[in-house]
């Protein structure tokens, strides 16, 4: 990201990378398993219906429930990470982005 904002307003700026810092995460969880399991694949996205389980506990002390999804968390550090460039294009679909880069090529 710094990468491609340095190179979007033309900055010969140092990148600096200090490393984590303590309770940092490493990357962020965009469904958990729990979601997994009723999540419904879409295709280039997944559908989470929201959880309308009822309160009774007899189906999960008594019946169970073995059907389950064989999805695994999806997260930030395991799916396809996007390279400078597409990072570069995402942000220039950002009018807040554009709108700043121009002001800044204008000097305003």
């Amino acid at each position: 990201m710094a990468k491609a904002v340095t190179e979007l307003f033309k900055r010969d700026t140092e990148i600096k990378v200090i490393g984590i810092r303590h309770g940092e995460k490493m990357y962020e969880t965009l469904l958990t398993n729990e979601e997994c399991a009723g999540a419904i694949d879409m295709g280039d996205f997944y559908r989470v219906p929201s959880d309308k389980r009822g309160l009774n506990y007899d189906k999960y002390f008594k019946d169970g429930d073995k059907e389950r999804n064989h999805l695994s968390e999806f997260n930030s550090n395991n799916t396809e990470l996007l390279n400078v460039g597409q990072v570069k294009e995402k942000l220039l679909s950002l009018q807040y982005i554009c709108d700043e880069l121009n002001n800044y090529k204008e000097g305003k």
